[in-house]
């Protein structure tokens, strides 16, 4: 019996990747409720189930991020080395970064209209927010974040406890790192020939890089059923108190854009809102649990390569650029519900003017958001250049775990939309692929590839498509006619 006869007996909830996160995503609530029943302060005495839960989920996102550094760089330096063979690279950069544009306005206009209509911030009541002690955004730390203080760009913090004992922290400003990578691909085309073998060992990276992240991925519903668990215990609903309506605004808003908007524009340029939702699910389900854009980076670029069509080179460019710039959730529904609220919470009158900069600020500020606290430092920005209340930003950490699940996932979804849609408008989105039915089964291909007899050339069954053969004869297995579930990156 071969593997893909074995698997195809199985419970479709052992082979399924959705159904998988979906089961643990109920475990993880459960887990995570029984771990506050038991008692324990989650910071200064947690109990054995909330150390074992969080250890689980801290665990994955840090191994997922651990991956991004050299994901980023070899990708976005052979998508550039890539890009020399496609005619039209220029257009297709200008159409990306159009199209985010547009869909963060958007996203700005709706959250604005429901904060005024729905009114989150009056009669809350004041009190007093917890002092803040983040980074303020600004556009000359932008600006001087664009330049990397290393080739690597690392950055170092360090923390004096008492007298005798310092701490030191290693971070990585991933814009930095995306500026980087830009200049040395291009450099590396215009040297020609003398950079081949540097741009060839950029490519054999990320093809080891993907296969590194697809085995960190093959554990993401263990890491869902920690980073869920923590969540309920450590938050839970009560620590939304009296801020439960804006919490509601934002997830309205959050779900405006994703079933309302998104749709609207996929079936303006004739693509089906099924097919795009069926092949983005495991990125969102990802991005809900993890709160991370960039350590979902690597699923969302699979997903849109292989459930979405979206061609290789293309989707290695603009997804790294997406999860860093492209944030719809974080840097557009958010800030504009947030500073709305902040100036209804506080009693401050907002002018037309106050409205009007509110969209450009969150739209061309987004990229500001890159390699830190994304909302925090977006809603920070936008409070700054309102002249509202910066305590404001204390005042809504409390529930900024809660909203932070739905607007990574959002986040995400987004960056896929629009790798789609300019794919689609360009002519070279795989529309087979994108209209293809998925079978739940994400790494079934790269399962195929390792199996023990893919060496082997095997038959082409009968009535199997063209597409389906080329694609067996990649992966030397016997094809099964339905693309993956979800390519990870």
């Amino acid at each position: 019996m071969n593997s893909a006869e074995s698997t195809r007996r199985l419970p479709r909830w052992t082979t399924s990747f959705g159904w998988q996160i979906l089961a643990a995503l109920v475990l993880g609530v459960l887990l995570g409720s029984l771990a506050a029943a038991i008692g324990g302060d989650p910071e200064e005495d947690p109990n054995w189930l909330m150390t074992t839960l969080d250890t689980i989920g801290s665990s994955y996102v840090t191994i997922l991020k651990a991956a991004v550094v050299p994901l980023v760089v070899t990708a976005v330096i052979t998508s550039i080395a890539n890009l020399r063979d496609v005619s039209n690279a220029a257009r297709l950069a200008w159409k990306t970064l159009m199209w985010f544009a547009i869909t963060s306005l958007i996203a700005v206009v709706i959250g604005m209209v429901l904060a005024v209509v729905a009114q989150p911030g009056v009669g809350t009541g004041q009190a007093q927010p917890e002092a803040y002690s983040g980074t303020e955004g600004s556009w000359l730390a932008f600006l001087k974040g664009l330049i990397p203080v290393n080739f690597l760009g690392l950055e170092t913090t360090s923390k004096v406890l008492d007298p005798e004992t310092v701490t030191t922290k290693v971070n990585f400003n991933v814009l930095q790192i995306l500026v980087v990578s830009l200049v040395v691909g291009i450099a590396a085309l215009k040297v020609g020939k003398e950079a081949e073998p540097f741009l060839r060992l950029m490519k054999s990276g990320l093809a080891i890089m993907q296969k590194v992240v697809w085995w960190i991925i093959r554990l993401a519903p263990l890491g869902t059923l920690g980073l869920i668990g923590t969540a309920v215990f450590e938050y839970g609903w009560t620590s939304m108190g009296s801020l439960v309506k804006f919490v509601l605004t934002v997830y309205a808003g959050l779900l405006l854009v994703a079933f309302v908007v998104y749709p609207v524009l996929l079936r303006l340029n004739g693509l089906s809102v099924k097919q795009f939702f069926a092949g983005v699910w495991p990125a969102m389900q990802l991005g809900f649990v993890s709160r991370s854009s960039l350590g979902t980076m690597p699923v969302t670029q699979r997903v849109s390569e292989s459930n979405l069509g979206v061609p290789s080179h293309y989707a290695s460019f603009v997804i790294p650029l997406g999860a860093t710039t492209k944030m719809d959730g974080c840097a557009a529904v958010y800030p504009a519900v947030a500073a709305i609220f902040v100036a209804q919470f506080y009693g401050v009158d907002l002018t037309p003017m106050h409205f009007v900069l509110i969209a450009p600020v969150s739209v061309l500020g987004s990229a500001a958001t890159a390699g830190t606290t994304g909302a925090t430092v977006m809603l920070t920005l936008t409070l700054s250049t309102l002249g509202l209340p910066l305590d404001g930003v204390g005042l809504l950490l409390a529930v900024d775990p809660i909203l932070d699940m739905g607007r990574t996932a959002l986040n995400v979804t987004g960056q896929a939309l629009v790798a789609t849609i300019v794919s689609h408008r360009e002519g070279i989105l795989d529309r087979p692929r994108y209209d293809a039915p998925l079978s739940g089964r994400p790494f079934k291909d790269d399962d195929a590839a390792t199996a023990p007899d893919a060496s082997l050339p095997v038959p082409e069954p009968v009535g199997a498509g063209a597409a389906a053969g080329a694609e067996a004869g990649a992966h030397a297995a016997t094809p099964v006619p339905e693309t993956d579930g979800q390519r990870t990156e």
